[in-house]
């Protein structure tokens, strides 16, 4: 979907922006996730995007897995477009850039909040280390080599 590809870097952040890296891609994504769009005019009433962008987006995220397609009435035509499990994964990195925002570009109080349907408590992302709890000082992570890393890609950098 970008205009620029990341075939060099071996990194999943690469190669999510492949698929979301676009500012509208993560606009879509929020109103679908969390303002139930569904609808072609929906998104592009909401957005003010422009038609071609819009249509771009949304065929990329069907090819992606991340949407599906469904037609929802033949007279006129009218298709749905559908978050799967894929697309709504995307939720806590939403709430993570949400929260980014509210501390870093946000002047004012935050303009939105997100809350859990089921109780009305308040939703916030953490790292957390699966040994000892809630990771509070960013410079304690530290990124190692996994086990996807290519081993022509380890060998180039040393």
């Amino acid at each position: 979907m970008l205009g620029k590809t990341y075939d060099a870097q071996v990194c999943s952040i690469a190669r999510a922006l492949e698929l979301i890296g676009e500012r509208w891609s993560l606009l879509i994504v929020r109103d679908a996730l969390f303002a139930g769009s569904t609808r072609y005019t929906d998104f592009q009433r909401s957005l003010g995007i422009a038609t071609n962008i819009l249509k771009s987006r949304l065929d990329g995220f069907v090819e992606a897995g991340i949407m599906v397609r469904h037609k929802q009435s033949e007279q006129p035509d009218v298709y749905q477009y559908l978050l799967t499990d894929k697309g709504r994964a995307l939720a806590p990195a939403l709430v993570a850039l949400t929260e980014w925002g509210d501390q870093w570009v946000t002047a004012t109080e935050p303009p939105i909040l997100y809350t859990h349907s089921v109780c009305g408590g308040g939703i916030t992302q953490h790292v957390v280390c699966e040994h000892c709890g809630q990771v509070h000082n960013p410079t304690e992570i530290q990124a190692t080599i996994g086990p996807g890393m290519p081993p022509d890609y380890i060998r180039q950098r040393r």
